[in-house]
């Protein structure tokens, strides 16, 4: 997981100023959108709207973009689309277990662009169940360390529920059951600790070390299912070493 979190917070930062930041709004949005249908368009008393507005601003997306999100999905305003979540599992090179988390409104166009982003980057589509048991759904909270300790964020979010901090660097993740989510990012900012990202995300029970080749192959795997419009989240058992990490770079 270390590798994963560590490569997606690069990126992020990567993403802001490369030429897919239009797809990136895009999806940001979407999520806005969704969250809002499901929960009302309070982010008040609406904890995955609230964090879905936060990973949108924190991302630099328009103040407008995100309100008329909020009005769509919670209709106040027509156009939202009828949004589905369809979850794809597959193999990517070296035997990484993918599972491929989509948001469209069209499931046909979402498995063929899954599909053959897989096949064309030495990855499979795999039958439904045979990767998802690999892989347990948590809450995962990206703190920028800018000065802090991993005593100090751990201090702060033991009593909330947090299970463990690990280190990525430039910044620390800290892992809750989905339940804990919340708590722990209110704990968080009562300590008056800024994070990056708060959501619910899937991590591996087993992971797979990958060299230099195995992760540009894998990057370059996902940079191309991520290409897709539909695909908001890729989830990969990989674990990657900083001296790779620092390669690939």
């Amino acid at each position: 997981m270390s590798g994963h979190s560590k490569w997606a917070t690069t990126k992020h930062k990567k993403a802001v100023i490369d030429a897919k930041r239009g797809k990136m709004f895009a999806k940001l949005i979407k999520n806005v959108e969704v969250a809002a249908r499901t929960g009302g368009g309070d982010p008040t008393g609406n904890p995955t709207l609230y964090d879905a507005i936060q990973k949108a601003k924190k991302s630099s997306v328009p103040n407008d973009n995100i309100d008329r999100a909020v009005k769509r999905g919670s209709g106040l305003e027509a156009g939202g689309a009828d949004w589905q979540t369809v979850m794809y599992e597959g193999y990517g090179p070296n035997g990484v277990a993918l599972l491929i988390e989509c948001l469209t409104d069209n499931r046909n166009r979402a498995a063929t662009e899954v599909r053959t982003a897989l096949t064309r980057n030495g990855g499979s589509l795999a039958d439904a169940g045979s990767v998802s048991y690999m892989f347990t759904r948590k809450g995962v909270v990206i703190v920028p360390k800018a000065g802090l300790s991993e005593d100090d964020v751990l201090l702060a979010v033991l009593d909330a529920g947090a299970e463990e901090v690990n280190d990525l660097g430039e910044a620390f993740e800290v892992i809750t059951e989905p339940t804990d989510l919340i708590p722990v990012r209110t704990a968080l900012q009562e300590a008056g600790m800024e994070y990056e990202s708060a959501e619910s995300s899937l991590v591996p029970s087993v992971t797979v070390p990958l060299d230099e080749e195995g992760a540009r192959k894998i990057f370059k795997l996902i940079d191309a299912l991520e290409d897709s419009d539909d695909v908001q989240n890729v989830f990969g058992n990989f674990d990657i070493s900083d001296e790779v990490m620092a390669a690939v770079d």
